[in-house]
């Protein structure tokens, strides 16, 4: 045997780090991660016929672009670890796009589960790795996919229950199940709840749709006798009054809707639907109302009802109920499932008089209250809710509405908790009053308090930060009033209301999507809305509409813009052009509706700038959202290919712009109307202002704002924010939120605010928790991060860092997790010296403002621009240097001076 020489071996070694040098760069560093089908991961109860596929790129090198991409769909998880595609294979597309790719398969059937995963190349077309594996699971497809009927009780009952046993053969694969409770619903199997979700399903105009929720029950089932158990509450489906309500009616008797799918393993497959066999009995919630609040008398409680065997000879053979019922609808109408988050203990505990005990959570949130108590049989714990408390420490429920409590009634077992099951409210404060079982008796004991934060899972995507505190308390407080009114709707407020007012969701809009994705909550209102709306085209002032009210408070041109504006919205921030499409003639019926209502191009109706501290003219505010909706519906129709329509609507915006100057603006004083701040900041985001005049109307904004304070109210607020920071003046918004002695942020914070207030001047009896004037939030990351969308390129695909260091700011740290993944802007100045961190998500590009003095100063990474790869120097604009980013992390330095005002 003849040995290898060191030489040979030196040469075999250098083949083959060759070797593998050549394979690792054959392979590109770029990956597919954060895979999505319609906006969901691993998703069941998708309901659209072929669904989108969405993935976000990592890279850690710069520069880095998708050139092609390739999608596999297979039956089965052991076929796509084959590389099997056999539903569909795309193939390789040549293609950038890494959002919203619609499936192009085999036909797609109900109750099935799909798996699939992607690759991509690089721009020198080297391939990625495959994804990791990820699913989605159909819903119903057809209505006559349901076998299931609806079923109830033979009478109303406060609440009930339904059961039945089944059989589960050996061998079981998967099993889901498909349903719907109205009013709201809690699902078990032998003995456990399906799903953490709470108050399910989601809030609808229930004549026109009632959503369903699809689980994955295959772990809670055993092989022979299980049980399935429903609970059923009111919400808003079934609203009464005996206590405080924000309306009464009612959309039928309590009812449940489900179908159990069980896959085995040799292929078959059984269905348990809801039919005659189930039973009913009333549940031991005696009261039950979305507004009212709840009470649970536990002596009346059945162990183990919806447990196998249970002996359930005193029930009653459950009901179907036939009737006029909205379509059923999965994913594709639905808000993320809400649950439960944050738990408040206690930060002050204040005993009021014997048995009556006030506790301090410390936050303003939407909570479920929880209690632990022991005491003897029949005695009762009430408690009570507030935002605010009198002088004695006793609780003032009139910002809530009044006449809200929930009670628990003891069955002497020992320690008992309790939490409603289907009532939330916006409290800070519970007093509780501990009530004996008879006259003269021995009173409960509360062992424990706890407040269980209620909300939509939405997904956190934003965070902001920064050097300024008060900055700091003031994000906090106004996104503690986003999350509590993400519930199925946006509500107004989680107490005396909740109700979905919709100028809410398009003026704060771009405030919600910088913190959290809601893509498809946004789907979901859209549906409401179209569901909502009226023969002759109108939109009402709140969607779903239960309550229908008079004049203007149905009726208000700002509100029902929604229906066009929320649309818009989602195509900037997501790319996604679907809700265009989908309600294209609906928007263009309210449009239709909005220009029979118009003279001359003239709202002159509404409810107008709602929350203002001054006098501007609701014909000012009702024209200019008139003349947005227009120029919005123009820019649609030319999007979607619709090309007459895009002509009509542009001289439509240009009639009513021409119109509403000849109307309000004065060409001597430079103002429009009453030269309130709304009534020159609207024409002048809007770009309503003929061009001569811009500047002087923008000082006269200017003036009055310096010398007045803040002035504007919900509907001019967000326009006087745009107007100010695209006209440079960031650095007095700045000013009139970096103060707490007039009405404003930090005026409410100082009257101990920790939610957002209705009123900028803090009324004690309004609404404590109210997201209606948190747009500053908005301003937070456009301006002072200065992330933002560049119009050029929506959905993030090509990015503007753009950021404004103003007043006694020494840095800001934000991210945002944008559909093609995160953007980070930080940056820090000492002195004259300014830092900035950037990070751009691979496949997209940025245009980064540097703030500096001389752009030959700019460094990155320590290095002069230009030695420094992924960075392209393109002009100075103002008092930045502006350059071509491509994707990467990157370390800016330059000297800084604030722009002369």
């Amino acid at each position: 045997m003849k040995f290898i020489t060191e030489k040979a071996l030196t040469v075999i070694a250098i083949f083959l780090y060759v070797f593998m040098s050549i394979n690792v760069q054959a392979q590109g560093s770029i990956s597919p991660v954060g895979l999505t089908c319609e906006y969901l991961e691993n998703p069941l109860g998708i309901d659209v016929k072929d669904p989108r596929l969405s993935w976000i790129l990592e890279s850690d090198q710069r520069g880095e672009n998708q050139a092609a991409y390739q999608i596999l769909v297979s039956s089965t998880s052991e076929l796509l670890s084959k590389n099997k595609g056999d539903l569909w294979n795309s193939g390789k597309i040549d293609s950038d796009q890494s959002q919203q790719v619609e499936y192009n398969g085999q036909p797609l059937e109900s109750l099935r589960q799909y798996y699939w995963k992607v690759r991509v190349w690089d721009e020198k077309y080297r391939p990625s790795k495959w994804s990791q594996t990820a699913t989605w699971t159909m819903g119903m497809l057809h209505s006559n996919d349901w076998q299931a009927k609806w079923i109830g009780g033979e009478k109303e009952y406060p609440t009930l229950m339904l059961r039945r046993d089944f059989m589960v053969k050996p061998e079981l694969k998967r099993a889901f199940v498909i349903v719907s409770g109205l009013g709201h619903y809690e699902m078990s199997l032998n003995g456990k709840k399906v799903s953490d979700d709470v108050l399910a399903p989601g809030w609808t105009k229930y004549n026109k749709t009632i959503l369903y929720d699809m689980y994955d029950i295959t772990g809670f089932l055993k092989p022979g006798l299980n049980a399935a158990g429903f609970f059923l509450g009111n919400g808003m489906y079934n609203v009464k009054g005996g206590r405080y309500t924000k309306f009464i009616g009612s959309f039928g008797p309590q009812k449940v809707i489900a179908q159990i799918r069980l896959e085995f393993g040799n292929g078959e497959v059984e269905t348990v639907i809801t039919d005659e066999q189930w039973r009913v009995h009333s549940g031991p919630i005696t009261f039950s109302s979305v507004y009212g609040g709840e009470d649970y008398d536990a002596r009346l409680c059945q162990p183990d009802w919806d447990k196998p065997g249970f002996k359930n000879s005193d029930w009653l053979n459950a009901l179907v109920i036939n009737g006029t019922e909205g379509k059923l609808k999965g994913l594709s109408c639905s808000a993320p499932p809400i649950s439960l988050f944050d738990t408040f203990k206690p930060v002050k505990v204040v005993n009021i008089r014997p048995g009556v005990i006030l506790y301090d959570l410390g936050q303003n949130a939407a909570q479920m209250p929880e209690i632990t108590v022991k005491g003897k049989t029949g005695s009762t714990v009430k408690i009570l809710p507030s935002e605010v408390v009198r002088e004695d420490n006793s609780i003032d429920q009139m910002s809530i509405g009044g006449d809200i409590s929930c009670s628990y009634t003891l069955n002497g077992s020992g320690l008992e908790t309790w939490s409603p099951r289907f009532f939330y409210v916006g409290c800070r404060y519970l007093q509780i009053e501990c009530l004996p079982a008879s006259e003269g008796g021995e009173l409960p004991v509360i062992e424990s308090v706890k407040g269980r934060v209620v909300h939509t899972s939405s997904t956190p995507i934003g965070t902001f930060v920064s050097s300024n505190n008060l900055i700091n308390r003031i994000y906090t407080m106004i996104r503690w009033a986003q999350r509590s009114n993400m519930v199925s709707v946006m509500t107004d407020c989680p107490h005396r209301e909740k109700l979905g007012w919709l100028e809410q969701t398009h003026l704060n809009g771009p405030a919600l999507r910088y913190n959290y994705d809601l893509n498809a909550f946004f789907g979901k209102l859209m549906n409401d809305m179209a569901d909502s709306q009226l023969g002759n085209g109108l939109i009402p002032d709140i969607a779903p509409e239960y309550p229908v009210f008079g004049g203007d408070f149905r009726d208000s041109p700002e509100w029902g813009s929604a229906f066009l504006q929320v649309a818009w919205h989602q195509y900037l921030f997501a790319g996604d052009k679907k809700l265009l499409h989908q309600y294209y003639n609906g928007m263009k019926a309210y449009l239709t509706y909005l220009e029979s209502k118009a003279e001359k191009g003239i709202l002159s109706y509404g409810l107008g700038d709602w929350r203002q501290l001054e006098s501007t003219p609701n014909a000012v505010t009702a024209t200019t959202m008139f003349y947005d909706d227009a120029h919005i519906m123009a820019q649609t129709a030319a999007l979607l290919g619709k090309n007459d329509d895009a002509v009509r609507y542009q001289k439509l915006a240009e009639d009513i712009r021409i119109s509403f100057n000849q109307q309000f603006f004065d060409p001597v004083k430079h103002e429009y109307a009453t030269g309130s701040q709304t009534s020159n900041a609207m024409p002048l985001a809007m770009g309503m202002v003929p061009a001569e005049y811009r500047q002087a109307v923008f000082d006269n904004l200017v003036s009055h704002l310096q010398t007045d304070g803040l002035k504007a109210g919900e509907i001019g607020f967000p326009y006087l924010l745009r107007a100010l920071a695209d006209g440079g003046r960031s650095d007095l918004i700045f000013t009139m939120i970096n103060q707490t002695d007039k009405p404003g942020y930090g005026f409410q914070l100082n009257y101990g605010a920790t939610s957002l207030p209705e009123d900028w001047d803090y009324q004690p009896q309004s609404s404590q928790n109210h997201f209606m004037l948190g747009h500053i939030n908005e301003w937070f990351y456009h301006d002072l991060a200065g992330i933002q969308c560049d119009p050029d390129a929506v959905g993030f695909k090509k990015i503007s860092i753009r950021p404004v260091p103003v007043g006694d700011l020494t840095w800001v740290k934000a991210k945002y997790d944008s559909p093609n993944g995160r953007i980070v802007s930080n940056w820090q100045r000492e002195g004259t010296k300014l830092s900035m961190e950037v990070s751009i998500p691979a496949n997209t590009t940025a245009t980064v403002y540097v703030p500096t003095k001389d752009a030959a100063g700019v460094t990155e990474s320590g290095k002069l621009i230009g030695k420094t790869k992924g960075v392209k120097f393109l002009r100075m604009e103002g008092y930045a240097a502006v350059y071509a980013v491509e994707s990467g992390c990157y370390q800016f330095q330059s000297i800084f001076s604030e722009a002369k005002k």
